[in-house]
């Protein structure tokens, strides 16, 4: 089977690649799916680079990965198209734009966060924010929940950390554990569906379906992009230790976020209650509330959704800088979190594209991930329940009965505009099937227009 060279095939420019990927990054709103439709339009409908069995081979083995899978699929094809410049290029430039962006509203929230205008905007936003991770938890559901199985391995995931706090990466390992031995053992309760055929009948592709690597797989080079991938994320974290210290916020944002990033299976939703958890509870770095808004402060900016971790990172730099300006801090920090965010993401699709087919063709792996898979939709569903109880409520308690924990909202502290425009919400989104970006901006407006008319919106 034909394989191209690690420079990539010269048919397509440099530069026009270049432009491409730029355009391709301003459009990235709505989340992985809106991001996946945008490169599947531009890159296979549109510009011919590669074919529909391709990009949906290289989607494939993107989603067995902890990360971003689209901006793993932007360094995937851009890999493909030029070989590692093309893949540091375009998944560098599909989270550029997000970087900027979402940098520049964190800094407007800690400036101006308590004015009565921002407080209103937020307060459209959050209930908003909540009925699109409801919608995740529906979508997820029906392509994950194929069977009587998975469904249980979804509710024990949900389970575990709503009841009896659990950590994400534990419900991780399990889930898997529970995927192999049911492949192993009992297969016919991991039920499959077939892949459907793409027809396919434009001009043919740059890049031809059959051509399945850039480079063939060799011990040589993975051990080489290895060494150079873990330099390059950890030379950051070790100066930032240095010049802040061992026990600096900085120093612990790095390191915790760097964790996560090797353990978001399922997306960025999947990670996000674990984030919440860890950020609020166990660091302190911002509160509850903070989190949903920064939430949607990422869902309504282009990039990957766990963009948010630099929001997160921001207030608690600010808040905690050590001996650094506050600014300085809050800045470094948000820079320092979303590189060691995206460099697994880069060290993963660099080292392990070769290997794509092995990888797809074990069974064994495969049933993992289908666990993994499921328990994502118990992981949302959590993230849910978090986010309803502190966008709903003003107030809220725990409940423990022996080892189970449970959090409870304060019945008398609802805020009924944010139960308005979460159903609101809801109804746009299931409904009028309007797009994230555009539930986000009607909300947005409603709760500025509370803010302004007096409502109270806090």
């Amino acid at each position: 089977m034909p394989a191209v060279e690690d420079t990539g095939p010269t048919v397509v420019p440099f530069r026009a690649a270049v432009r491409a990927w730029f355009a391709i990054s301003l459009q990235t709103f709505g989340g992985p799916a809106g991001q996946i439709a945008v490169m599947q339009r531009s890159l296979v409908e549109e510009k011919r680079w590669i074919g529909q069995r391709r990009f949906l081979h290289a989607l494939n083995y993107c989603m067995l990965l902890p990360g971003p899978e689209a901006q793993q699929l932007a360094t995937y094809v851009g890999w493909l198209l030029h070989g590692t410049r093309g893949g540091l290029v375009a998944g560098g430039l599909f989270v550029l734009p997000g970087v900027v962006a979402l940098l520049v509203l964190s800094a407007v929230y800690v400036a101006f966060g308590t004015t009565t205008a921002v407080l209103a905007l937020f307060a459209g936003l959050a209930p908003a924010v909540l009925a699109v991770v409801v919608q995740a938890v529906t979508r997820v559901g029906r392509r994950a929940l194929t069977s009587p199985a998975l469904v249980g391995i979804a509710v024990a995931a949900f389970l575990a950390l709503t009841l009896f706090g659990v950590p994400f990466p534990v419900v991780v390992v399990l889930a898997g554990a529970a995927g192999f031995a049911l492949g192993r053992w009992r297969p016919a309760l991991l039920r499959e569906r077939a892949a459907a055929a793409v027809p396919d009948d434009g001009p043919p592709p740059v890049v031809p379906d059959d051509v399945l690597h850039t480079a063939a797989p060799s011990w040589r080079r993975s051990v080489r992009v290895l060494l150079v991938g873990l330099v390059a994320w950890g030379v950051p974290l070790v100066a930032v230790a240095l010049l802040t210290g061992a026990g600096s916020t900085l120093t612990e944002q790095g390191l915790f976020f760097s964790g996560t990033a090797v353990v978001t299976f399922g997306g960025a939703y999947a990670v996000l209650a674990y984030v919440a958890q860890q950020a609020v509870g166990g660091y302190g770095w911002l509160a509850p509330g903070e989190m949903v808004r920064g939430l949607a402060l990422a869902e309504s900016t282009p990039g990957p959704l766990v963009m948010v971790v630099q929001f997160v990172a921001f207030l608690g730099a600010y808040r905690a800088p050590g001996d650094l300006d506050p600014w300085v801090a809050a800045v470094l920090a948000s820079l320092l979190v979303t590189w060691v965010t995206f460099v697994p993401s880069f060290l993963f699709v660099l080292l392990g594209a070769p290997w794509m087919e092995r990888l797809r063709g074990n069974r064994s792996l495969s049933a993992a991930l289908t666990g993994i898979t499921a328990a994502v939709v118990g992981v949302i569903a959590n993230l849910g329940l978090y986010f309803a109880v502190h966008t709903l409520f003003r107030g809220t308690g725990e409940v423990r009965w022996g080892p189970v924990s449970l959090l409870v909202p304060d019945p008398g502290t609802l805020r009924p505009l944010a139960v308005v425009l979460a159903v609101l919400a809801a109804v746009l989104l299931f409904r009028a099937k309007l797009s994230v970006l555009a539930v986000l901006g009607v909300c947005a407006a409603l709760g500025l227009v509370a803010g302004l008319a007096g409502l109270p919106v806090s």
